[in-house]
């Protein structure tokens, strides 16, 4: 029960990227639901669609519980990336510890397989996570992209791990970015 009460803190952990309303930014508990419900509907799209889907959407609904203790690492914040992995291995280890240790241990291993992002399961997981804040930026009209002064070339070389877990939803992706910029959503 005191994991259940502590993983309740994740809603107040406010990420960069908006919710498609435009109003506020998405906190990271709706970021990890919203990605989880992708899982489900895109799973034909990924690169093994026969992929064992409780796992990917387990995967999905515990990748950010870290940001409980690490906060969000804005994605192309290049000197808070520096620190990130130190600081959400400290976090996965303490949160993940208020568990019985089968259930920490098994959560644990889940994260570490995304963040390794070699398997299967990880990069279809992986592929949803970088997709979804580019589907939410381009409903935006590029908020978040024009207040943090992200350009197209960022935005391309920090998302490959898409294209590894589903080619076309690379594809919807890169088609997304190119409309952005022909839409003065993002610059080039």
């Amino acid at each position: 029960m005191d994991f259940i009460v502590e993983v309740d803190k994740l809603k107040q952990i406010q990420r960069q990227t908006y919710t498609t309303t435009k109003n506020r930014h998405e906190n990271s508990s709706e970021h990890s639901w919203h990605i989880a419900l992708m899982a489900i509907i895109l799973q034909e799209y990924s690169k093994h669609p026969d992929i064992n889907l409780f796992k990917v959407v387990k995967m999905l609904l515990i990748h950010d519980i870290v940001e409980i203790d690490a906060g969000d690492t804005f994605l192309y914040d290049k000197q808070a990336q520096k620190n990130k992995h130190k600081n959400e291995t400290k976090a996965a280890k303490r949160i993940f510890n208020l568990l019985p240790k089968d259930q920490a241990t098994n959560l644990h291993n889940l994260w570490d397989e995304f963040e390794e992002n070699q398997t299967p399961t990880a990069k279809y997981a992986k592929a949803l996570d970088r997709l979804q804040p580019i589907i939410n930026n381009y409903h935006t009209n590029g908020k978040a992209w024009q207040q943090n002064n992200v350009k197209k070339h960022q935005i391309e070389a920090s998302n490959t791990d898409i294209a590894k877990g589903s080619q076309t939803l690379w594809e919807y992706a890169t088609e997304l970015i190119n409309k952005a910029i022909t839409q003065n959503k993002l610059k080039e």
